[in-house]
């Protein structure tokens, strides 16, 4: 494709160079270009791109995407933009061809829930016989294959080329987890969505957004995008929901649990294997059984009932999916391995997340609770003491621990954790803590420690198979290392090694 051509929707660009030159592929990283290429120098928290744009030229790129003044080097063209971000957005929809055009895409985002809540569109879809592509924090599903995806909402290169996929797989529909990051770095920018749906909006990311007024206005802009003729659907149950209805030109539908909505949860019984509820809609009311634990994933499932009925799905159809659905990896996963208690994965991550999972847990369990969990290296540090102070609310035994430390001292980050954590027991007075930077350790000692009726939960990580440590990511699942520890592989630790006795809490 011909610079010029790849470059008609982009905002007032300035090149300098031939425009006719032919462009064979779109990068980011100078270490991706190939001869023919187009590199994109994007400023980043750590690097900024425009310092690579020589190892760009050498590697063969012959066009380049700049937002400040640089001299033009010999046989290449510099385009200037006021916004490198933006235009890659731009350039990146056009170089594919604009696919999400001929998909029904769907985006989904929010502080928890983005994920499960991409599963049950999918599910719903499906079973109206509409075939959906998934875009996540998992990965990047098309029939039930999964391929890795580095962030939850790709680069804009990288996201074009999978929506293209999706069109050349004959997926009609795309359920996106559009994360706050990807809004606010423009990575969806020449995304055509249909449908956005927003979960809730909680403490995270303020390492990158500096407040929540910040993360709130990247959130809203998914609203902002939506076509009059597309549709908002808003969790009724979240204050934020009146500022995304307030931005949208879209039609709005509500749902929610405590607040009146259009689609509006009651009778929710909560069980260890799943929940239940009844959905008043606009279509009628239905029992809705789900394999899904917890009174935040009767939220998603409204979410995706929904989503549904925007669609004409036939509301029993969509009861019928719901309740289809198996579970989702790493979230309120469990594992059994025939032990007398339950151990369940989940991948809370944040303050609200993981008060969620543990008040599920709370609720549910005959015994007592043991949550393992720790906070990311590298990002919001204000929440470490929260997270703290949330797990000795809930547990009667907390074991502090790493999560991915990414650059940051694991020691470091637990000692930011430990002061929420000795306030909730302040609090509560009757919790146990440990604290072990050994992840693999301190999941041990919490099976260890488990004793019939009890419930652990291992907190953080979900469905992630590595652990990124010192910027080295090693293979680490937690699911994987509960079954070793349950199966007796690890550390030679006794199952079930704790005394007898209910729960210690009030």
């Amino acid at each position: 494709m011909e610079l010029r051509t790849l470059l008609t929707e982009v905002d007032a660009p300035s090149v300098v160079g031939d425009a006719g030159r032919e462009i064979r592929g779109l990068a980011y990283d100078s270490r991706a270009v190939e001869p023919g290429f187009l590199f994109a120098a994007l400023r980043g928290r750590t690097y900024d791109g425009h310092a690579f744009i020589g190892e760009a030229i050498a590697r063969g790129g012959v066009a380049v995407l700049v937002d400040r003044d640089l001299p033009a080097p010999p046989g290449v063209a510099v385009v200037r933009v006021a916004d490198s971000r933006r235009a890659l957005g731009q350039v990146s929809a056009v170089f594919a061809g604009h696919p999400s055009r001929r998909l029904r895409l769907i985006g989904v985002t929010g502080t928890n829930g983005k994920g499960a809540t991409t599963y049950l569109v999918e599910s719903v879809l499906r079973a109206a016989g509409r075939p959906c592509g998934i875009v996540g924090t998992m990965g990047i599903v098309v029939d039930g294959q999964v391929l890795p995806s580095a962030r939850t909402t790709p680069e804009a290169p990288d996201l074009q080329s999978a929506l293209a996929r999706m069109v050349e797989r004959g997926r009609e529909y795309v359920a996106m987890e559009v994360a706050s990051h990807a809004l606010a770095q423009e990575r969806v920018t020449g995304c055509a969505f249909e449908v956005g749906v927003f979960t809730n909006l909680t403490r995270d990311h303020l390492d990158f957004h500096h407040s929540m007024e910040a993360y709130l206005a990247a959130k809203v802009r998914l609203f902002a995008m939506l076509p009059a003729e597309g549709v908002a659907v808003l969790n009724a149950d979240d204050p934020a929901s009146a500022v995304m209805r307030a931005v949208t030109p879209a039609r709005v539908i509500t749902y929610g649990l405590r607040s009146a909505a259009d689609v509006r949860g009651r009778d929710v019984a909560l069980r260890l294997d799943g929940s239940s509820f009844v959905a008043d809609t606009p279509a009628g009311s239905v029992p809705v059984a789900l394999r899904l634990a917890g009174g935040f994933n009767v939220a998603n499932a409204l979410a995706a009932l929904a989503v549904g009925l925007t669609q004409g799905v036939p509301l029993a159809t969509i009861a019928e999916a719901l309740a289809a659905m198996p579970g989702i990896p790493g979230r309120f996963e469990s594992v059994d391995e025939g032990q007398p208690f339950a151990v369940i994965v989940d991948y809370a991550h944040t303050p609200d997340g993981l008060e969620n999972v543990l008040r599920t847990a709370r609720g549910i369990t005959r015994g007592r609770l043991i949550v393992v969990f720790g906070c990311g290296g590298d990002r919001d540090r204000t929440k470490r003491p929260q997270m703290g102070r949330i797990a000795a609310e809930w547990a009667d035994h907390v074991i502090v621990t790493s999560d991915n430390p990414r650059t940051e001292d694991p020691g470091a980050i637990i000692a930011e954790i430990r002061p929420g954590v000795e306030e909730g027991i302040a609090a509560q007075g009757v919790v146990r803590a440990e604290f072990d930077p050994d992840r693999r350790r301190a999941i041990a000692a919490a099976i260890a420690a488990a004793r019939a009726g009890d419930i652990v939960v291992v907190a953080g990580k979900g469905h992630e198979t590595y652990q990124e440590i010192a910027g080295t990511r090693h293979p680490f699942d937690d699911r994987e290392v509960v079954r070793a520890i349950l199966r007796g592989a690890v550390g030679g630790m006794p199952v079930g090694g704790g005394t007898t006795g209910g729960s210690t809490r009030p």
